[in-house]
């Protein structure tokens, strides 16, 4: 049996975010597939496949540079009157109840320690945690919160979602730089490695009679804890001085350390300390929460300088790195259009976007993708469903479910992007998304390994 670590997920995740941010490496968000899924176009699962890539390929329709990356958390609203868990230094993943929150402020905090009654129930929280302290702070309704980081408007309009919620560290910050990153610039450097953040009851033991001496032995310093007991038993620790009242004692320099009870009148009783990571809760908000997935953003807005298509759907995503254009040179601009298309030489009906065209003469079939009535041009793509026969100059093409009909002036020529060029790294299938001339799409793409 073996595992793979977050450290180690985190090493690929950073890997691909320094090659997205590399000026020599170039990121784009395909869309595609204009063409319904089935007859009740009922999305479906895409497959690891080079089959799956091929047929985005084909009905890819255009590309934009996804020059927006950054590491990203689930979110989690701090809501009046929810339980939350404390950071625990054994929990696989995520806890059922989250750990951190984000305040309507856009203030991050990681919860130390919950809040306990007397009997060792777990309250709701009811205290929204507020301030940039570089220390923790204890709210009115027992809970121990750390201050993290304020999501500032840029990263905020790039990467916060309905679900998602971006996380980063700040190499350096200074005068010149947002405030939210000279904000947390101050808390990563604060912080304090080696802390335990809270101790666990394992076992609250039995026959306590007056609350016993809670000892942490390990290689740091300065923790100090009281327990509570109820019913003969041990059920919370609190990091705090028992000579200071509630003064939040999480010590420091620990990197292991053990929990022992002495006196009380009763016997049984075990726990463990919840350790931060080594540098401390704060040094790194992408150690602290957990990171190990990426989010690509990109807003196409209108018709992004003719390289996308108006008035029609995608069902398709998909990240793709470094393709070509039609002369086999990398692209690098922002964007670029994916389609086939042919001109007409004469239009006897104009053609509607997501009809069967067919040739008169040579047979072929494809989908309309678009049909620009000033130039005369059709965008098309085909499909394994319409087959890859190649259109004639001089042939007449109709529509076989619709009216369209009219003559090919010239032979089909590639769009900006050789489709077949550049790796694609992700697909995601979705229900249909209709652009407009007045719409901007925001496509986050997230990673997650």
């Amino acid at each position: 049996m073996a595992i793979i670590t977050d450290d180690f997920k985190r090493r690929f995740v950073q890997t691909i975010l320094d090659d997205v941010l590399d000026s020599a490496q170039h990121y784009y968000i395909g869309i595609g597939r204009s063409e319904q899924w089935d007859s009740s176009d009922t999305v479906t699962v895409p497959v690891n496949s080079i089959t799956e890539q091929r047929d985005f390929r084909l009905s890819m329709q255009s590309v934009k540079k996804a020059e927006d990356v950054s590491y990203v958390i689930p979110r989690y609203n701090w809501v009046s009157g929810t339980i939350y868990s404390s950071y625990d230094n054994s929990q696989v993943g995520y806890p059922t109840n989250a750990y951190y929150i984000i305040t309507d402020e856009n203030q991050v905090y990681i919860c130390l320690e919950q809040g306990k009654n007397a009997t060792g129930s777990v309250s709701t929280s009811t205290v929204k945690p507020s301030g940039i302290l570089t220390t923790p702070i204890k709210t009115a309704d027992g809970y121990v919160w750390k201050f993290l980081f304020t999501i500032g408007a840029a990263r905020s309009n790039a990467y916060l979602s309905a679900n998602y919620m971006p996380v980063h560290f700040i190499d350096s910050a200074g005068v010149g730089d947002p405030s939210d990153d000279q904000e947390q610039y101050i808390i990563q450097n604060a912080a304090v490695g080696g802390t335990i953040s809270s101790i666990s009851v394992t076992s609250g033991g039995t026959g306590y009679t007056s609350v016993p001496t809670v000892s942490i032995i390990g290689n740091g310093d300065s923790a100090d804890a009281v327990a509570t007991i109820s019913g003969g038993a041990i059920v919370k620790i609190e990091m705090k001085d028992s000579a200071a009242g509630l003064l939040y004692r999480p010590g420091q320099g620990y990197n292991y350390g053990k929990v022992s009870f002495s006196g009380g009148g009763g016997s049984g009783a075990t726990a463990r300390p919840n350790i931060s990571p080594k540098a401390g809760h704060g040094a790194n908000p992408i150690i602290d929460l957990k990171s190990t997935a990426i989010m690509f953003n990109t807003k196409p807005v209108g018709a992004e300088n003719d390289d996308f298509i108006i008035g029609q759907d995608f069902r398709q995503v998909a990240i793709i790195r470094n393709p070509l254009d039609s002369a086999d040179a990398l692209i690098t601009g922002s964007t670029a259009s994916a389609l086939t298309y042919i001109t007409l030489s004469a239009v006897s009906t104009d053609f509607t976007a997501d009809k069967i065209i067919q040739g008169g003469t040579s047979g072929a079939q494809a989908y309309v993708d678009n049909f620009n009535t000033d130039t005369d041009t059709l965008y098309y793509h085909q499909t394994t469903t319409t087959g890859y026969t190649v259109f004639q100059i001089g042939e007449t093409i109709t529509e076989t479910n619709g009216a369209g009909s009219g003559v090919i002036g010239t032979t089909a020529n590639p769009g900006g992007i050789n489709r077949f060029t550049g790796e694609i790294f992700y697909i995601d299938n979705r229900a249909a998304i209709e652009r407009s001339a007045a719409q901007t799409e925001d496509l986050k793409v997230i990673i997650q390994l």
